[in-house]
C-alpha cells in the first residue's frame, strides 16, 4: 500500500512536469531565487515567488526588477499571464509543487553559520505543506544542513519523506553579469537521500536545465558547492599573498598572471583584489571550518586562505596611507574619492564587499570621503549602518579635481578610466582598472 501512495504522488508530480502544469514556488527572490524565476517562466512552468520583503512583492506583480542585470523589461514578460506571482503570503505554499529555498546563509559576528532564514523559512514552510510537493534547499551551506536543520523541521507536517514530501539539495550557481553563461547552461548539481526524492528532484530540474549533475546524497552536493567555492578562495588568497610580495619587489603582479597564464597547461589565472565579496567565497570557507571541528578536523589550509582575504582590505589601507604619507598628505586631511562599492564589475551587490569594510576603515584613520558608484544608490550596510563619507550623484569633473587622489575598488565598465586618470592628482588601483591607459600613468599606483 506504501509503495502505491508513494508512486501514485511522484507519477502525479511526473506528468505535471510532462505536462507544463507545475507550480514552482520560489521562496526568497532575490540575487539567486530571482534568476531562478526567470529560467522556471521561460520553461513553461507558472512560477509562485514568496518573499518577506513586501517592497519586492509588490515591484514584481508591478512588472518592475530591483536587481541590475534583470531588466524590468523580462519581469513585465514574466507577469505575462499570470505566469509570475510573487506574495509575502506564506499560506500560499499549498499552492506550488516545488519549493526552491533561496535564502541568505550569512556568517554571524563570531564567524559562524547563521541559518537563521533556512530554519525561519522550513518553519514557515512547514504548516502549508502537502503531499506531492518537491522542497528543494538552494542556498550555501555545510554539508549536513538539509538532513541535520530543514528535514527535521518538515517532519512535523506529518508528511512522510520520500512517500508524501520529497526533499533534495540543488546549490546555486550563479554568476551575476556573465555573459558566457545564463542560468539554464551552468550544469546544475543535484542530490537528494531517497530514490523518490531523487527522482522527482532530477526529473524537475532536467526539464529546466541543458545539464544536471546527479551526486549520492544532499551532503555530496552540499560538499560540492563549498568545494567550488573554496578552490576559488584559496586561489585568491595565493595571489593576493603574491601582489603582496610583488609590491615589495617593485614587480607588477597583473602582468606576471597574464604571463603565466600562456601556458595551456597546468595553470588557471586568478587575479587580486582588494579583499572578497559577494555572498559565498568570504563567507564558504567559515562554513565547512566550524563544521570540521564536530570531526575534530583542523582546516588549517583553508583558514590561512580565509584570514589572508579577510586582511586585503587593511593592505590596501595602509598602502594608500603610506603612499600619500610619501606625497606629504596627511590622512587626518586628506580628500579621498572612492570608485565602486559592488563586490565585482558591471554589478549591482555590495554583499560582503571589500568596498563597505575599506571605506569604514578609511573613515577610521580620518580620510574626508567621498564615493561613487554608478549600479549602486543609497547602499545601507546591514553590518556597519550608514555609510562612511559622502555619496555622490555622479563622478563629475570637480569631484575628480578636488580630491587629493582616487581609489579604485570595482572595476565597472562604465568608468572613463582615461578621464579618471587625466583629472585626478593620485590614483589607487586595487583592479589593475588603468591597464589601458597610456598618458599620466606616473599618477598610477597599484594597491
Amino acid at each position: 500500500m506504501i509503495a502505491e501512495v508513494s508512486c501514485t504522488h511522484l507519477d502525479s508530480f511526473l506528468e505535471k512536469i510532462e505536462r507544463r502544469s507545475l507550480t514552482a514556488g520560489i521562496v526568497g527572490l532575490g540575487y539567486v531565487g530571482l534568476p531562478l524565476t526567470r529560467l522556471f517562466t521561460s520553461q513553461g512552468f507558472r512560477v509562485l515567488g514568496f518573499d518577506i520583503d513586501a517592497k519586492k512583492t509588490e515591484m514584481l506583480m508591478a512588472g518592475e526588477s530591483y536587481i541590475r542585470h534583470i531588466p524590468s523589461s523580462e519581469v513585465a514578460e514574466m507577469r505575462r499571464d499570470d505566469r509570475l506571482l510573487a506574495t509575502t503570503d506564506f499560506a500560499s505554499i499549498c499552492q506550488a509543487d516545488t519549493l526552491s529555498i533561496c535564502v541568505p546563509t550569512p556568517l554571524d559576528k563570531f564567524r559562524q553559520p547563521d541559518l537563521t532564514a533556512i530554519r525561519e523559512t522550513a518553519e514557515a514552510l512547514t504548516p502549508h505543506l502537502r503531499p506531492g510537493q518537491l522542497v528543494i534547499l538552494e542556498s550555501t551551506t555545510y554539508p549536513g544542513t538539509t538532513t541535520e536543520v530543514v528535514l527535521p523541521i518538515l517532519r512535523r507536517s506529518g508528511l512522510k519523506l520520500g512517500e508524501e514530501l520529497f526533499v533534495g539539495y540543488s546549490p546555486e550557481r550563479e554568476d551575476p553579469a556573465n555573459p558566457h553563461f545564463t542560468a539554464r547552461t551552468i550544469p546544475k548539481v543535484v542530490g537528494a537521500n531517497d530514490p523518490t526524492s531523487r527522482r522527482a528532484l532530477e526529473s524537475f530540474y532536467k526539464a529546466c536545465f541543458d545539464q544536471i549533475v546527479p551526486v549520492s546524497s544532499c551532503e555530496a552536493a552540499e560538499m560540492a558547492k563549498i568545494l567550488e567555492n573554496i578552490y576559488r578562495c584559496v586561489n585568491i588568497a595565493l595571489v593576493n599573498e603574491m601582489k603582496l610580495l610583488c609590491q615589495r619587489m617593485g614587480l607588477n603582479i597583473w602582468e606576471i598572471v597574464d604571463a603565466a597564464k600562456t601556458k595551456p597547461f597546468g595553470f588557471q589565472a586568478f587575479y587580486p583584489g582588494p579583499g572578497l565579496g559577494g555572498h559565498c567565497i568570504p563567507i564558504d570557507p567559515y562554513y565547512l571550518s566550524w563544521k570540521a571541528r564536530e570531526f575534530d578536523f583542523t582546516t588549517r589550509f583553508i583558514e590561512l586562505a580565509g584570514e589572508v582575504n579577510t586582511n586585503m582590505p587593511y593592505e590596501v589601507v595602509t598602502r594608500v596611507a603610506e603612499q600619500l604619507n610619501t606625497r606629504g598628505i596627511s590622512t587626518n586631511s586628506a580628500r579621498l574619492l572612492i570608485l565602486g562599492l559592488a563586490y565585482k564589475k558591471n554589478v549591482d551587490d555590495c554583499r560582503e564587499s571589500p568596498s563597505i569594510k575599506i571605506l569604514k576603515l578609511l573613515a577610521e584613520r580620518g580620510f574626508d570621503l567621498r564615493y561613487f558608484d554608478p549600479h549602486v544608490k543609497g547602499y545601507r550596510s546591514h553590518r556597519y549602518g550608514a555609510l562612511a563619507g559622502i555619496e555622490l550623484d555622479e563622478l563629475t569633473d570637480e569631484a575628480l579635481l578636488q580630491s587629493d587622489a582616487t581609489l579604485i575598488l570595482t572595476d565597472h565598465d562604465a568608468f572613463d578610466y582615461e578621464r579618471i586618470v587625466r583629472l585626478s592628482p593620485l590614483v589607487f588601483d586595487t583592479r589593475n582598472a588603468t591597464r589601458n591607459v597610456a598618458e599620466h600613468r606616473e599618477k598610477i599606483t597599484l594597491a
